[in-house]
C-alpha cells in the first residue's frame, strides 16, 4: 500500500512500482555478473581443450554480411549500449544523478578512475603503435563487479553498492565517448547524413510526445544499419537511440514506472544480463594459455592493460573519492569505512566487458588481442580477489561523516 493511501482509497489497490534496474538492482545485475563470470570461464576451459578450433570456427563462420562475432560484437552488443544510454538518462534525469551533488561524489570518482589507468597504459606503451590502446583499462564492469559484491552479502553497506554503480554508469558514459570520437574508421558522409536524419526524426518523436515504443525500435534499427556503414561504430546507434527514448521524471516519487525509458529498460534488462553479455563474454574471453610462454605476461600491452586496471583504477578512483571529501565537494558513503570504501575501488579494476570491448577496437590483429585480453583477465582477477578480500576484512560502521 503506497504511504498514507487508507483502506477504501484509490491509492490503496495500486500495486507498487517496480525499481529501476540499477536500483532494485543490485539483485539481478549481481546475478548477471555471476552467469557472466561462468561464461568467462567457460571460454576459458573451451579455448584451451580440444574444442578450441571448434570454438574459432564457429565464431568467424560468416552469418550473412557479419561473421557470427562480429554479430555479436556490432549487433548484440548494440542492445547491451542501448541499455546502458537508457540507464545513464534515467540516473541523470530521474535517479541518483539527477542533481550536481548527487553527480559530484561518482563523478570525480569515474575521472580519476579513467585518466590514472590510461596513465598506468601509456607508461607502458608511450611512442608506440599499441598506445592506441590507452582506453582499454578505463571502464568498470558494472555486472561482473556487483557480482562479487553479491558474494559478500550484507557485510557490504547498500551505499556503497550505489557508489559502485553510478561510478560505473558514469564511466560508461566516458567509455562511449571514447569510443565514438577514439576508435572510428573512415566515415562515410553519406550515411552519417542519413544517420542524423533518422536521429532528427526520432527526437521529434519525443517532441511530439509519441509513447509507443514500436516507432522508436523500428527507427533505431535503421539508425543501427546507417551507424554500421558510417565508420562510427554501430553500437554508438545504442546510446543514441537511447537519448531519444522518452521519460517522465516525477518529482517527489522513486520514479513513473509507466513512461516509455522505463518500460523498455525493464524489459531488456534481463536479455541483456542473463544473454547479451555473458555471451559476449564467452565469445571474447577465450584465451588459448596452454601456448603462451611466460613472457607473454611481460609483454607491453599486457602489462599496461593488467597495471592500468588493477594499479590505476584503484589509485585514481580512491585518490579522487578522497579528494572529494576532503574538500568538501562531497560525503563520504554512510555507514562505510574508508576501509571498505577502498575495497569498492579496487573493485572498479574490474574492466572485462567494455575492456575486452574496446580491446577489440583498438586491435585487429591476434597477437595483440591475446595480449589484450591476457590483460584483461588478470587485472580483473587481482581486482576482484583484492577488492573482496578487503571488504571481506573489514569491520563494519555505523553512519559516517565526512
Amino acid at each position: 500500500m503506497p504511504a498514507g493511501a487508507k483502506p477504501g482509497t484509490p491509492g490503496a489497490m495500486t500495486k507498487p512500482r517496480p525499481l529501476s534496474a540499477i536500483r532494485n538492482a543490485l539483485a539481478s545485475e549481481a546475478a548477471g555478473g555471476l552467469v557472466l563470470m561462468a561464461a568467462a570461464a567457460c571460454a576459458l576451459v573451451v579455448a584451451n581443450t580440444g574444442l578450441a578450433e571448434t570454438y574459432a570456427h564457429a565464431l568467424h563462420a560468416p552469418l550473412g554480411p557479419l561473421s557470427v562475432q562480429h554479430w555479436i560484437n556490432d549487433g548484440l552488443m548494440a542492445v547491451f549500449f542501448l541499455l546502458v544510454g537508457l540507464e545513464i538518462k534515467r540516473e541523470a534525469l530521474d535517479g541518483r544523478l539527477r542533481t550536481w551533488p548527487d553527480r559530484a561524489l561518482p563523478g570525480i570518482a569515474a575521472i580519476g578512475g579513467m585518466a590514472v589507468p590510461a596513465l598506468v597504459y601509456l607508461a607502458f606503451n608511450a611512442g608506440t603503435g599499441t598506445a592506441r590502446g590507452w582506453a582499454i583499462p578505463a571502464a568498470t564492469d558494472i555486472a561482473f563487479a556487483l557480482g562479487v559484491l553479491a558474494l559478500l552479502g550484507k557485510r557490504v553497506p547498500v551505499s556503497l553498492k550505489i557508489l559502485l554503480s553510478a561510478v560505473a554508469i558514469v564511466d560508461d558514459l566516458g567509455a562511449v565517448v571514447i569510443i565514438a570520437l577514439v576508435y572510428t574508421g573512415g566515415l562515410d558522409p553519406t550515411m552519417l547524413g542519413l544517420a542524423a536524419l533518422v536521429l532528427a526524426i526520432l527526437v521529434g518523436l519525443n517532441r511530439a510526445g509519441v509513447a509507443a515504443l514500436t516507432p522508436y525500435l523500428l527507427l533505431g534499427l535503421v539508425l543501427w544499419v546507417l551507424v554500421l556503414r558510417s565508420g562510427v561504430h554501430a553500437t554508438v546507434a545504442g546510446v543514441l537511440l537511447a537519448m531519444t527514448i522518452p521519460i517522465r521524471p516525477s518529482p517527489g516519487r522513486p520514479e513513473d514506472a509507466t513512461s516509455p525509458l522505463h518500460r523498455l529498460e525493464h524489459a531488456i534488462t534481463p536479455f541483456v544480463a542473463f544473454g547479451i553479455v555473458p555471451l559476449f563474454g564467452f565469445a571474447n574471453a577465450g584465451v588459448p594459455l596452454l601456448g603462451l610462454s611466460p613472457g607473454a605476461l611481460l609483454d607491453p600491452v599486457t602489462l599496461g592493460v593488467a597495471g592500468g586496471l588493477f594499479v590505476g583504477k584503484q589509485v585514481g578512483v580512491f585518490a579522487a573519492l578522497r579528494l572529494a571529501v576532503s574538500l568538501g565537494l562531497a560525503h563520504r558513503p554512510g555507514g562505510a569505512t574508508w576501509r571498505q570504501v577502498y575495497g569498492v575501488a579496487v573493485l572498479c579494476g574490474i574492466g572485462f566487458t567494455m575492456s575486452l570491448f574496446i580491446g577489440a577496437l583498438a586491435f585487429t590483429d591476434a597477437a595483440h588481442e591475446t595480449e589484450v585480453k591476457l590483460g584483461v583477465l588478470v587485472g580483473s582477477l587481482l581486482s576482484g580477489l583484492a577488492g573482496a578480500a578487503i571488504l571481506g576484512s573489514a569491520a563494519p560502521r555505523g553512519p559516517a561523516r565526512a
